[in-house]
């Protein structure tokens, strides 16, 4: 018996672990600066993605199974992630040091291709003005840059941040 709906399957799983390839690869700095060709750029690749996953079906059927395929994946690979740490390592970015005590790791820069006018800004954007000024700078997952000041008065949180916490802080009220 023939499942007709197994070739999208198939086809929805192999794209998406093409593109989790593909954004491991290109990096995680991307994510976070995301400028209009960035936008155009992701569109793109959606809609030549698309005949890729769904082949000749065009179906709405098609495409729900396709989405719902992308959906359960990405489900299954959250859960499987935090229960195999070999398997989060593998397919998950972590945090890298970029700034430690002052002193600017340029083999982690060149290598995640930081610039110096990129870690100042990120400086400014936390209210320092030195980047000897800085105690820890981490190139966080989601692309983000944290600072933490040598001295702790001046510790600042990303604009990401402070919008989180502001959430959370209404709801508990």
């Amino acid at each position: 018996m023939h499942f007709p709906y197994l070739d999208i399957i198939i086809r929805s799983v192999a794209v998406y672990f093409f593109m989790t390839i593909a954004l491991r690869v290109f990096g995680k700095k991307e994510l976070s600066q995301l400028n209009t060709a960035d936008i155009i750029l992701i569109l793109l690749i959606s809609n030549s993605v698309q005949n890729a996953m769904v082949g000749p079906d065009t179906s709405l059927i098609g495409g729900l199974v396709a989405a719902l395929v992308l959906f359960t994946i990405n489900f299954a690979i959250k859960k499987l992630t935090k229960r195999f740490k070999t398997l989060g390592d593998l397919l998950l970015d972590k945090p890298e040091i970029l700034i430690y005590d002052g002193v600017l790791d340029f083999k982690t820069l060149s290598r995640l291709d930081v610039s110096h006018e990129e870690l100042k800004e990120a400086a400014r954007e936390h209210g320092l003005e030195h980047l000897t000024d800085i105690k820890l700078a981490m190139l966080e997952i989601d692309g983000t840059i944290s600072i933490i000041s040598k001295d702790q008065k001046q510790l600042k949180q990303t604009h990401y941040k402070r919008k989180h916490n502001r959430k959370n802080l209404q709801k508990q009220f």
